[in-house]
């Protein structure tokens, strides 16, 4: 993203506070892990590191993270199985990172399914990847109805493509936040978000971040789909930053209570972005 525009005074830090969790293994970054684990102590130590959520690491990985976090600071992590992926091999994957020195799990994502209550994860964060179509607002009504503000649970959806997920558009979009708030689930977002503002970047559209904070924020004051996905939509950094400049702390905290975070392949795109537009500070680390 090329702009001249600069906000008037940065955003309320506690509105990207952790929000960009570190997913450099997974495609389209696809790190190695001993790279991806080298720049997230890299990412943990910068100006930006405020942003920064957890490392995200395939449950597949677990042998091979347990060999490379010894050294340096405990590294968070969280555990992901994507749709399909047993439940077992994830639990067996926590097992192993728990009682692994300088790791310290966090969080675990794996796909909904009705029997997802069977499995216990303790403290641990549990999102559930919800499917799209009818199916999903019987996930996320039957992931609400455990949670709670002393139970770390809520849900996931992709907003970004993959061989077997076509792109969402500003309106299954505007459909999913419009659901989740409904049902008042907490939930984070994966895939494409790479961006502070929508656009169509390498041939592919993708949804912005600046636009999701935007459409929450509405979404929480009553708006319909209807009136969601016009900012979903919206590409002109003009018209969302001073919207994302007038939310207060109060703004900004209901806003990520629902919003919790979403996994980018290379958390330096968008925070980098955001620095350009004026809304985080740029300072010494």
């Amino acid at each position: 993203m090329t702009s001249q525009l600069r906000a008037e005074h940065v955003a309320e830090p506690a509105l990207f506070a952790a929000l960009v969790d570190d997913a450099a293994v997974f495609p389209p970054g696809n790190a190695p892990l001993p790279e991806a684990v080298r720049l997230h102590r890299i990412h943990r130590k910068a100006w930006y590191a405020a942003c920064v959520g957890p490392l995200l690491t395939p449950a597949s990985a677990a042998a091979e993270l347990s060999d490379l976090a010894g050294d340096g600071a405990p590294l968070r992590v969280g555990v992901v199985g994507r749709p399909g992926t047993p439940t077992a091999e994830v639990r067996a994957a926590v097992d192993r990172l728990e009682t692994a020195p300088g790791v310290e799990p966090v969080a675990v994502e794996l796909g909904w399914t009705p029997d997802w209550r069977d499995t216990a994860w303790g403290g641990l964060k549990v999102s559930l990847e919800v499917p799209r179509g009818a199916e999903q607002e019987k996930a996320l009504a039957d992931i609400a109805a455990d949670a709670s503000d002393s139970v770390p649970l809520q849900a996931k959806f992709r907003t970004g493509a993959t061989p077997d997920w076509p792109w969402p558009d500003e309106a299954e979009l505007a459909t999913f936040l419009r659901t989740a708030i409904d049902h008042d689930l907490g939930f984070k977002l994966t895939g494409g978000l790479h961006h502070a503002v929508r656009g169509t970047h390498d041939g592919e559209e993708q949804h912005g971040v600046l636009n999701l904070l935007v459409a929450v924020r509405w979404a929480l004051n009553g708006e319909d789909v209807d009136e969601l996905v016009p900012l979903l939509a919206e590409r002109d950094p003009a018209v969302l930053v001073p919207q994302v400049t007038r939310m207060s702390a109060a703004d900004a905290a209901i806003v990520r209570a629902f919003l919790t975070s979403y996994g980018c392949c290379d958390v330096t795109d968008p925070v980098g972005e955001l620095a350009d537009l004026g809304l985080v500070e740029e300072a010494a680390a």
